[in-house]
């Protein structure tokens, strides 16, 4: 294993460890706002399984991830055309914009699955 191997490596690990992290933090947020949120209506809900914080984080932070990868390649390729014929620059926006939707269809996944809970 060579060095920018492993530059990668420790690189994804450390996105892996900050995304663990937000998870963590979402899950214990969500969890202290539904106990408030009981207390103050006095009202007692069914348990809610944890595992649907876990669906919620990981649709959010693929297509989140998938959007910024698609964007990235896509304005890139984008940039590099219409810097070769300007009149381009229209048609490859439109692409870029496709690959932002990435992002907002994950976003409403998220979104149905909140309202699920």
């Amino acid at each position: 294993m060579n060095l920018h191997t492993f530059q990668r490596l420790v690189r994804a690990g450390k996105t892996g460890l900050f995304l663990l992290g937000l998870v963590t933090a979402g899950m214990a947020y969500a969890s202290g706002d539904a106990a408030v949120a009981e207390a103050a209506a006095g009202v007692a809900k069914a348990p809610v399984d944890p595992a649907i914080f876990y669906a919620i984080a990981v649709t959010m932070s693929v297509g989140s991830l998938s959007a910024g990868f698609a964007v990235g390649k896509v304005g890139a390729a984008a940039m590099g055309a219409a810097a070769e014929k300007p009149e381009l620059l229209g048609k490859a926006i439109a692409f870029v914009g496709l690959g932002e939707g990435i992002a907002l269809f994950g976003f409403l996944v998220s979104l149905f699955l909140v309202f699920k809970i």
